[in-house]
């Protein structure tokens, strides 16, 4: 009687059947911050996501944890369905999470625990609504085989040395600036408002220049 060998190959779903933000607020928080992060990162092996599933042990697919944002630097910023730690042989870097009442429990103590264990430099939470956390922006960084938190200067602005960015929340919206420029990071829609802006200014001062220049020619 011969012996058959049964393989099953292990199912990582690809989502965990959650919406993906609480509320509009939040939700819109989650893409803003993917979305100036991957900007900045732009042409860099950096990779750039959020409410992906992160499994972090092999062969259990009930093993994972949904960032709403994280950054993986030194591995190729391909699209990903899923991210597993153990093919990558990498865990995020970074991680940024827009928290409120419902997770607070999951983002103030269960998270920080099981990122320091995955070796999570650091971690940063911002409660949009400014509903629970004072201040609404708070971050931590791994020190041995957890996290001290990072100490805001008198403005409130927080240093991430991982991304070389000053952190901030303004009116419950994070806003990051570069360490090495001061230059705010923006995004698309917020660039191209700028751009209009310096459009409609320059048609103004042209319009003007014209306008003297027809006052100063002899009639």
């Amino acid at each position: 009687m011969s012996s058959v060998i049964k393989f099953t190959a292990v199912q990582y779903p690809e989502s965990d059947g959650k919406p993906m933000g609480e509320t509009d607020l939040h939700r819109d928080q989650m893409v803003r911050h993917i979305e100036l992060l991957r900007h900045y990162f732009r042409g860099q092996r950096v990779y750039v996501s959020g409410d992906l599933l992160v499994y972090y042990e092999q062969g259990n697919p009930k093993k994972f944890v949904v960032p709403d944002a994280f950054v993986v630097k030194g591995v190729n910023p391909k699209s990903r369905r899923i991210y597993k730690v153990w093919v990558e042989h990498k865990a995020p870097g970074v991680i940024i999470e827009t928290t409120s009442r419902k997770t607070r429990r999951k983002d103030l103590v269960d998270k920080p625990r099981l990122y320091a264990r995955l070796g999570v430099k650091e971690y940063f939470m911002l409660d949009p609504e400014e509903d629970y956390l004072e201040p609404a922006l708070q971050g931590h960084r791994l020190s041995g085989e957890g996290f001290v938190q990072i100490q805001p200067d008198e403005t409130g602005t927080l240093v991430s040395e991982e991304l070389g960015l000053r952190l901030r929340a303004e009116e419950g919206v994070l806003m990051m600036y570069r360490l090495d420029t001061g230059e705010r990071l923006m995004t698309a829609e917020e660039r191209a408002e700028l751009e209009s802006e310096a459009r409609r200014a320059a048609e103004v001062e042209v319009a003007r220049l014209r306008e003297e220049l027809g006052r100063r020619q002899p009639s």
